[in-house]
């Protein structure tokens, strides 16, 4: 039987560091250890965004030698596989479970949160799909699950489609949700066949995961528009990582740009504390002074939430710029142009 397009696309990927060197240039031995402990792939279309060595598509796909360095960090620092009653499903917040039922990816980002397992032959990372179900009915107060990996999207649509007509058997399961990059790295995966699985499933929402205006081609933009037309809301949860989108000018047009693509900006992640990503980690401080420049300055629907995931699972946190102080029963509240405005609270 003939590949599909995305297949086909996919079995042409970028494995080896010395197919990469030889593209560019460089010499393969520093990336040969890296991609021997954390793997190497990328699609033909996304190594196809690539300007230059070092750039911030680069970045992102190439393995560095600095990943080696753990910088006494852990592999698991969000404690998921402690957190997880079932093994691959992770219940933190009461009402919400991620599932993880692929152990693969389109392209292996360099700065994954779950670098330790993503990619790493067949060790135990996916929830079987009996013990997944048998816990989801088993818990009533579970309404939403998400599905993540990996990238739940280089299944096959039966097996999607298996996997999403299990879950909407159990009642008391209101929405799912799908975490992928695959519009970012493989888009010609996002197919009419494909949005019309969805359709038959709703609600189902997408979380999508641009870092960089770049990325948003022409080809991404379409997929999304697809998606859209089916029906499906699409979210961004982008990374803030240093050497890639860590200043105002590409944060600010990478939020414009998903808006004009139909995707709602959601999540800027701090990056997690995780073992081999530690270059990629800017200060807070600079996360901050990126949310005060895109306050004010553009839409308010451009602005995500920027957000620490604790260590140790304790969650999601908010952090806020400082636009306030209290004397008495006034307001000092600071502008977007930086105008101190007196509001009484009355």
């Amino acid at each position: 039987m003939a590949q599909k397009g995305w297949t086909k696309s996919l079995a042409g990927s970028i494995t080896e560091p010395a197919e990469l060197a030889e593209r560019f240039g460089i010499d393969p031995e520093p990336l040969q250890a890296v991609a021997a402990r954390y793997p190497l792939r990328i699609t033909p279309y996304y190594l196809g965004l690539v300007r230059e060595v070092g750039d911030p598509i680069w970045r992102q796909c190439v393995p560095d030698p600095v990943e080696l360095d753990d910088a006494g960090l852990a592999a698991d620092p969000l404690a998921e596989e402690a957190l997880s009653p079932v093994p691959g499903l992770i219940h933190r917040y009461p009402d919400r479970v991620v599932w993880l039922v692929s152990n693969a990816c389109a392209v292996y980002c360099r700065f994954c949160m779950r670098k330790r397992q993503v990619g790493c032959g067949e060790a135990r990372v996916c929830a079987r799909t009996d013990d997944a179900l048998h816990y989801l009915r088993g818990h009533p107060e579970i309404r939403d699950v998400i599905l993540s990996g990996g990238d739940p999207l280089l299944l096959t649509d039966d097996r999607l489609a298996d996997l999403l007509a299990r879950i909407r058997q159990v009642p008391h399961i209101e929405i799912v949700r799908i975490g992928t990059r695959i519009p970012v790295t493989l888009p010609e995966r996002i197919t009419a066949g494909f949005c019309r699985l969805l359709q038959r499933f709703h609600p189902v929402y997408l979380n999508l995961h641009f870092n960089h205006p770049l990325e948003l081609t022409d080809q991404a933009a379409a997929a999304c528009g697809r998606l859209a037309d089916a029906g499906v809301p699409l979210g961004n949860q982008t990374v803030l990582l240093k050497g890639v989108n860590d200043d105002p000018a590409t944060m600010t047009g990478l939020m414009q740009r998903l808006l004009a693509s139909r995707v709602r900006p959601y999540y800027l992640h701090h990056p997690d504390l995780v073992a081999g990503t530690a270059h990629f980690r800017p200060s807070v401080r600079t996360g901050m002074a990126l949310m005060e420049k895109l306050r004010g300055h553009t839409s308010g629907l451009a602005n995500p939430y920027y957000v620490i995931d604790l260590p140790g699972g304790k969650g999601k946190v908010p952090i806020l710029p400082e636009y306030g102080r209290w004397e008495g029963d006034t307001l000092l509240l600071r502008t977007y142009q930086g105008e101190t405005v007196s509001y009484r609270d009355i």
